[in-house]
């Protein structure tokens, strides 16, 4: 694939080609790092959303016309992902719990029960139980990538360190382990109900 060109990736990776889409990422990969960085100051939150951005770029890669660069149109979604983020933080509210009180005045806050209901509960425990499942049957090239970032939530940098391999490698690993799992995911949709199963 790395012989390839971008136009030839980009025709496989739009016939669902994952290898090509993959190789496609591993090349834009240090731009969209810089550039998510750039706007979050984080590289944790820049590596998460530049995931997000490959992920949201899988799905829509079909639909893209080629009327700009490839290189053009991910950036796009780079910033777009960033600046989603961006907006969540800023609409996370806070609550001050001795809010007038220093003017005598008093408050009864009545707290939603954010508990789960025993039902989803048992979603939640049956839901792991194949999530970890289906992790142990990836292919271990895909499953040690995706269980030392996401479940062990190493850094990327430690995660291509303890493999041997690099960044660029580490990442393409994860985004291919993290297709793979969500279709194994999606494959056990129709035995749950829609909450239980992650989209």
């Amino acid at each position: 694939m790395q012989e390839l060109s971008d136009d030839a990736l980009l025709t496989l990776a739009q016939e669902r080609d994952e290898v090509a889409f993959a190789e496609l990422m591993s090349r834009n990969s240090s731009t969209s790092f810089k550039l998510a960085l750039s706007i979050l100051k984080d590289r944790q939150d820049a590596e998460d959303e530049v995931q997000n951005s490959y992920w949201n770029a899988w799905r829509s890669v079909g639909q893209f016309q080629r009327d700009s660069k490839f290189s053009t149109w991910m950036s796009r979604i780079v910033i777009n992902q960033c600046l989603m983020r961006l907006r969540k933080a800023r609409r996370a509210s806070f609550l001050y719990l001795d809010e007038g009180v220093a003017s005598g005045g008093l408050r009864v806050l009545e707290l939603a029960d954010r508990g789960r209901t025993p039902e989803a509960e048992l979603g939640g425990k049956e839901m792991s139980a194949i999530l970890h499942t289906e992790i142990r049957k990836l292919p271990p090239l895909m499953r040690n990538v995706l269980v030392l970032r996401d479940l062990d939530e190493l850094s990327m940098e430690d995660v291509a360190g303890r493999l041997g391999i690099s960044i660029v490698a580490a990442k393409s690993r994860l985004l291919r382990a993290r297709l793979e799992l969500r279709q194994r995911l999606q494959n056990h949709r129709r035995s749950f109900k829609p909450t239980v199963v992650p989209a």
